[in-house]
């Protein structure tokens, strides 16, 4: 039996899981040059079609990056996790590149699809050819550490995903752009970046599998349908995910005509990109509970709750604060794009409000996912799908972005509601207690005093006050809003701040 899992073990995985996330800090700097070096219609078209490999490649790596943290935890014979591995790999990498061979012969007719600015129009099919083999390079990615991180090791992602993926698409974009490559140097920037990062990831894999034992590790039929069923059971929930992340800048590109489809795409990502800072902290906690309660709750399903509750609490006392800080900083963020992305403001607004509601919630999707609610998920992830597809459907027409920005944080809303009610009538887990509510409560007079200092000062003070109040905001919920054993379990961080 594998040691009990402490606040402590979540806090550490979750500080490293965040720390591999923060590659979406950097995207949403990269994001401002981007447009700059680009345009606004050229990085639409581009956040469009990398949205649609996302969308392919959760579909063909049929949730092995889920079925590997569930299943190889649980596995003591290491010949049966290298083959789970060896598995993984072949029933998502070999489709993945199938489909971007015949995509690629038949890029003209896949081009006629997109609405896009006529100065792109030329060199889309050329673009649509070209990017498609990012597919098979990101489903690598993804499977290869996800492999890590069934081993609990959440830290390795960190140099790939930061310095090796996002750092190095910057270098490559602007070599590209010095070089006088025009919308296509964007894409081409992307490319060699996951072609670097998914080479890298070869010796990532080294370091907590042999690969000869991968290479030649049988997959015997009842691990192959283990796998494939665990897979196949949370695919519908993490492809309706998924849709909510990368398909609606798709979906605005298929609906509105043209260059407007492509502004409204790129306005919706800029928007999406700036309030995903917030959800880093979320998705740390749910990456880190997923392998870890899976692990758990073989041993003590109970024991699951404190961990929930701690990374409710943890998260909250992060993700308001951070909120507000978006929320009224927000025109001095926006002002360091093209004038034109200012038009972005108000679908910030709501998303972000979305990502600090779905945070407070904490990751109940995950710990249902992992203690083997598997129905569950899928039924929120498709009524959230639905919802979204319906309120979509009706808004983007008469109303461009902020119609689908509607539609996403309703879809969000219901998705987190649902996993946080099912978690307390299945299995009496639910974060809201006297200590959740302190934690709010310290939170939101943070926030108060921010809109305070929005509203009587302009430009750079306001910037400047607006981030003061975050920083103290951010301190005293931490202080205040934890309790003694929960700064504790934040280790070194907690001493170095002073929390205990």
């Amino acid at each position: 039996m594998s040691d009990p899992v402490t606040r402590g073990d979540v806090a550490r995985g979750a500080g490293l899981a965040g720390l591999a996330r923060a590659g979406a800090l950097i995207e949403a700097v990269a994001q401002p040059l981007f447009v700059w070096l680009f345009g606004l219609a050229s990085y639409g078209i581009y956040v469009v079609l990398w949205g649609a490999v996302n969308l392919v490649s959760n579909i063909v790596d049929l949730s092995m990056t889920v079925a590997l943290q569930r299943v190889v935890p649980g596995i003591d014979d290491e010949t049966r996790a290298h083959a789970a591995v060896k598995f993984s790999l072949l029933v998502s990498v070999l489709p993945a590149t199938a489909i971007a061979l015949l995509v690629s012969l038949n890029a003209e007719s896949v081009a006629s699809l997109f609405s896009t600015a006529a100065e792109d129009r030329a060199s889309l099919p050329t673009a649509i050819a070209f990017f498609v083999w990012a597919l098979p390079l990101w489903t690598f990615i993804e499977v290869a550490t996800s492999a890590a991180r069934a081993r609990r090791a959440f830290g390795p992602e960190i140099r790939l995903r930061i310095l090796w993926e996002q750092i190095a698409r910057i270098l490559f974009a602007l070599g590209f752009f010095a070089a006088g490559m025009d919308s296509f140097g964007l894409i081409a920037a992307h490319l060699c970046s996951l072609a670097l990062t998914a080479a890298l990831c070869v010796p990532l894999i080294s370091r907590y599998y042999r690969l000869k034992l991968l290479l030649r590790a049988p997959v015997g039929r009842p691990l192959a349908r283990e796998l494939l069923a665990t897979g196949l059971g949370l695919l519908p929930a993490a492809m309706a995910r998924r849709f909510l992340i990368d398909g609606p800048p798709v979906a605005l590109n298929l609906m509105l005509p043209g260059a407007r489809g492509a502004t409204a795409a790129g306005l919706f990502e800029i928007a999406r990109k700036i309030s995903t800072v917030p959800l880093i902290v979320r998705q740390a906690f749910g990456y880190v509970l997923g392998p870890l309660s899976s692990a758990q709750a073989r041993a003590d399903r109970e024991a699951v709750a404190p961990l929930y509750r701690f990374s409710c609490r943890v998260s909250a006392a992060l993700v308001v604060p951070l909120g507000g800080l978006l929320v009224f900083a927000g025109p001095d963020i926006l002002s360091v794009y093209r004038p034109e992305a200012m038009a972005a403001l108000p679908l910030l607004y709501v998303l972000v409000a979305a990502r600090a509601i779905e945070a407070v919630v904490g990751p109940a999707t995950t710990v249902i996912e992992m203690i083997g609610h598997r129905a569950l998920p899928t039924l929120n992830s498709l009524a959230g799908t639905a919802l979204w597809a319906f309120l979509a459907f009706l808004l983007v027409p008469r109303s461009g972005a902020m119609g689908m920005v509607i539609a996403v944080a309703a879809a969000t809303f219901v998705i987190a509601s649902a996993a946080t009610i099912e978690l307390r009538i299945s299995d009496g887990l639910s974060p809201f207690d006297a200590k959740l509510l302190r934690n709010l409560a310290v939170s939101l007079a943070g926030v108060a005093l921010m809109a305070l200092a929005a509203y009587l000062a302009r430009g750079p003070v306001r910037f400047a006050l607006v981030l003061l109040l975050w920083a103290l905001t951010s301190w005293s919920t931490l202080r205040f809003g934890l309790v003694r054993s929960d700064r504790e379990a934040l280790g070194g961080l907690a001493r170095r701040l002073r929390l205990v």
